[in-house]
């Protein structure tokens, strides 16, 4: 997901949530360059980059960095313009669920999965022996995050990370990762060379930020390091780790696709509201397959990411720990929908609303401002279809008797011009 910065409590996109914009889990990934069309806002820092570096180094050498470890990091170090650009860029166009969701969930990764989890079959089980997470899980995160190693990024997190911390949009944020990214240098786990990157600073085959790595990194191959970046059995582990602490459930499922009755109440689909797996069915909520999952007693939310056009999900706690790795539903159900594929699974019944063009970034604007108009208040407007948006929406579409569902559209907009 992509939540303001100083929330920011993990992972690596987390960290693309609060960098892009992402309503109804439109994603832009971290190692991504901006988008065509993007827009730049110029905010000039107040002082050099020696000046910088300089006040920044004692915080550091307060904070415990020896001064042999800061000057290492930092030789040779400047400010880096394509970060510049990345972290500015607001994407006025992002991908539908749908789209997203046919790269994300494409054969061939599926066929590079099913292979990686072969190859690292023993590895795998000792990794859900210890944190009790699937293993299709933790390789769909792999395989969503790298390319199952292939794609880390190749930019120099220190310079990334001092970047964003000069550059004056979000300093907080960047001072902060930038101590944890000297922390793991200084406790050896990587040479500063090694320790490469997306321009946002996420890391690894698993792409942690610093500060992640330092709360749940694991050396699992047992070489003294936590190395994320040269070891799979590392990175794997320690992304088991962080969904173990997430809050994840051995043995249950992350979700699965249900069919709504006729009639339903659509204001029942909100990640805010929980109720048994037993008492969604008594609402007429039904699995499309027949089956039920492993643990009917659970609790789950009802999920409908492309509004009630679209297919819905009923989604567990397993899913929300996946969302703690990266705050997008559309992220997260494309970790489901692999991982499920992998075991041969994954395919949806319900049909994307294909015809449906998304919303711009001004047109969500646009569709916050006339809702205010309208007398809902909703909070900033700043293109992000956040909760209080979503609700502004269903109470609209409910006072005009539409689907109270909660999705903004074209319609719906236009409704709202006229």
């Amino acid at each position: 997901m992509r939540t303001p910065v100083s929330s920011v409590v993990g992972q690596r996109c987390l960290l693309a949530v609060t960098l892009s914009v992402i309503s109804f889990g439109l994603l832009t990934s971290c190692t991504e360059p901006p988008p065509k069309g993007a827009t730049v806002t110029q905010v000039q820092p107040t002082q050099s980059f020696e000046q910088w570096r300089d006040g920044f180094r004692a915080q550091a050498l307060a904070a415990g960095i020896s001064a042999q470890t800061f000057d290492a990091a930092f030789e040779g170090i400047e400010p880096d313009d394509s970060v510049v650009t990345a972290d500015r860029s607001q994407p006025e166009f992002t991908r539908p669920v749908w789209q997203y969701l046919e790269s994300a969930v494409s054969a061939a990764r599926v066929r590079n999965g099913q292979a990686r989890s072969l190859e690292n079959a023993d590895v795998l089980q000792r990794i859900e022996t210890t944190y009790g997470v699937d293993r299709a899980t933790v390789v769909a995160i792999w395989g969503m995050e790298s390319n199952f190693g292939q794609q880390m990024g190749s930019k120099n997190v220190i310079r990334s990370l001092a970047t964003l911390a000069y550059e004056g949009r979000r300093p907080d944020f960047g001072r902060d990762q930038l101590i944890a990214a000297l922390q793991i240098l200084q406790h050896g786990d990587v040479p500063a060379r090694n320790m490469i990157g997306s321009w946002a600073g996420a890391m690894g085959q698993t792409q942690f930020i610093p500060t992640t790595y330092n709360r749940y990194a694991v050396d699992f191959d047992g070489d003294g390091r936590r190395d994320i970046w040269g070891s799979s059995e590392d990175a794997l582990a320690s992304t088991a780790n962080y969904l173990h602490v997430s809050g994840w459930q051995p043995g249950r499922t992350w979700g699965f696709e249900v069919r709504l009755p006729e009639g339903f109440d659509y204001a029942q689909a909100d990640m805010s509201i929980r109720k048994p797996i037993a008492q969604w069915r008594r609402l007429g909520v039904q699995p499309v397959n027949g089956n039920l999952p492993t643990d009917p007693a659970g609790e789950a939310s009802l999920l409908i990411p492309a509004g009630y056009r679209g297919p819905a999900f009923l989604v567990t706690d397993n899913f929300r720990a996946i969302l703690t790795y990266n705050n997008s539903t559309s992220y997260a159900l494309a970790v489901g929908l692999l991982a499920d594929s992998f075991k041969g699974g994954g395919q949806l019944i319900g049909q994307w609303p294909v015809d449906e063009r998304p919303l711009s970034r001004s047109e969500r604007i646009e569709l916050q401002q006339k809702l205010m108009e309208h007398g809902y208040a909703l909070g900033t407007l700043d293109g992000i279809i956040g909760a209080n948006t979503r609700q502004a929406i269903r109470a609209y579409q409910a006072a005009i008797h539409w689907p109270a569902d909660g999705y903004p559209t074209q319609a719906l907009l236009e409704r709202l011009r006229n």
